[in-house]
């Protein structure tokens, strides 16, 4: 990738603290930082982490200096209420060496809010009027908790209400007054490159002495590298001002991974493998029915739901038991007798059979031991035999996989999925 153009400065970088101790110890979900984090990412700015932080005083100020060490924009969402553990204002204030002042305007606009709806306003609220000195008040129209956008040497601190309703409007109006102008203008582009079938350490292994360099490049590619269950993601991320210089760069870098990565690269987009199968059969023009035992269903659910599977999913059987195969795929009963339900051969009856009765292009077949119990000494718990069967003929395989039921089972259906893609992809797709 010689000869790209500089990428010029650094990207200003964002911290977020999400506030509140019902975000640790009551279960509730923290909804702003991902808001937060995508509108900066889409306005070139760099999130480096989130911090989620209960009320305690002093755990909130140790995460409020660290952010504000390390960021150039620290944005916190929560505890501006009006009530003693409500402590987001005094620490920022604490914090950054400013005193705190009651605004008489934020105060008269909480009083007339009440007033509004006919009630009188506590004398509590009036902690929601106190602003350090030199910030600007981000107005909320629809609760009694203003914003503050703070400056402080060359950095800031963007206060905002924690309940999103509130907090959402009052972001979007303080990023294009305060931030888009002090700090965006860049570009940051995007890849997420999907690989199935292998692991994070055998993908690492691969790809690191490709995507490493770049890094001192001038203009950097930064990597990051996500492992699921059968699936490993290589995001990567390009920092600039011209479109079509990072477009370009991002391109090179893509090829230059797939070239080491091979078939096992589902997409390069960051789309589920169940999207990317059923794209790929809908581009072929395929239907599919499946035949499942140990994972019941779980590949089929995860295919129905992509929406418009109806267009490639024609069917499942669930077959879980021998009489299942037998009776409703016709799967010779001597064929089990001899080699076993999990079996290769028996997998193949089955997707061959599912395929017959639905007169699809393309069937799926598993079958295996997804434990506790019923695993021998032969047939271990975690094996499982897959099959794929179309107009290429009949393609089998056997895994076996480590961990509990539920991992197993979830292990198999991503396996089996993945064996459709690759079954499919081959068969002369555009």
């Amino acid at each position: 990738m010689a000869g790209v153009t500089a990428a010029g400065p650094a990207p200003a970088t964002v911290a977020i603290v999400a506030v509140g101790s019902e975000l640790l110890a009551l279960g509730r979900t923290d909804t702003n930082s991902p808001h937060i984090a995508a509108a900066m990412q889409r306005h070139g700015l760099a999130v480096r982490f989130t911090t989620v932080v209960g009320d305690d005083l002093g755990d909130l100020t140790d995460a409020m200096r660290h952010a504000l060490a390390r960021a150039d924009l620290v944005v916190c969402t929560g505890g501006l209420g009006p009530t003693d553990d409500d402590r987001t204002r005094d620490v920022a204030a604490a914090v950054l060496g400013v005193a705190m002042y009651e605004d008489a305007g934020v105060l008269a606009g909480i009083r007339d809010r009440f007033g509004r709806r006919g009630l009188t306003m506590p004398e509590i609220n009036r902690r929601q009027a106190m602003v350090p000195a030199g910030a600007t008040v981000v107005a909320n129209e629809r609760g009694t908790a203003p914003g503050l956008w703070i400056p402080a040497d060359g950095r800031a601190m963007l206060l905002l209400p924690g309940p999103p309703r509130e907090m959402v409007p009052m972001f979007e109006h303080a990023l294009a007054a305060h931030v888009v102008p002090r700090w965006g203008g860049g570009l940051i582009r995007q890849r997420a490159l999907v690989v199935a079938g292998r692991s994070e350490s055998w993908v690492d292994e691969r790809a690191q002495p490709v995507y490493g360099p770049w890094r001192d490049d001038a203009l950097a590619v930064s990597t990051t590298i996500l492992a699921s269950l059968g699936t490993v993601e290589l995001h990567l991320s390009c920092h600039g001002t011209d479109d079509g210089v990072l477009t370009r760069r991002l391109d090179a870098a893509v090829a230059a991974l797939d070239a080491v990565l091979g078939d096992d690269v589902v997409n390069h987009d960051g789309r589920s493998l169940e999207r990317t199968v059923g794209d790929l059969l809908a581009s072929r023009g395929w239907r599919v029915a499946l035949a499942e035992s140990c994972t019941g269903g779980l590949a089929t659910t995860r295919l129905t739901d992509v929406p418009g599977a109806s267009a490639w999913v024609d069917r499942a059987v669930v077959s879980y038991s021998n009489a299942a195969k037998i009776d409703a795929l016709g799967v010779p009963d001597a064929l089990i007798a001899s080699h076993g339900a999990v079996s290769e051969p028996v997998a193949a009856a089955m997707a061959e059979g599912v395929r017959t009765r639905a007169g699809v292009d393309v069937a799926l077949a598993i079958t295996g031991i997804a434990g506790p119990g019923g695993g021998t000494a032969e047939k271990p718990v975690g094996l499982v035999c897959f099959a794929v069967t179309g107009p290429r003929g009949t393609e089998c395989r056997t895994s076996r996989f480590t961990g509990d039921r539920a991992v197993i089972r979830s292990l198999a259906a991503t396996t089996a999925l993945d064996l459709l893609r690759r079954y499919v992809r081959a068969s002369g797709l555009p």
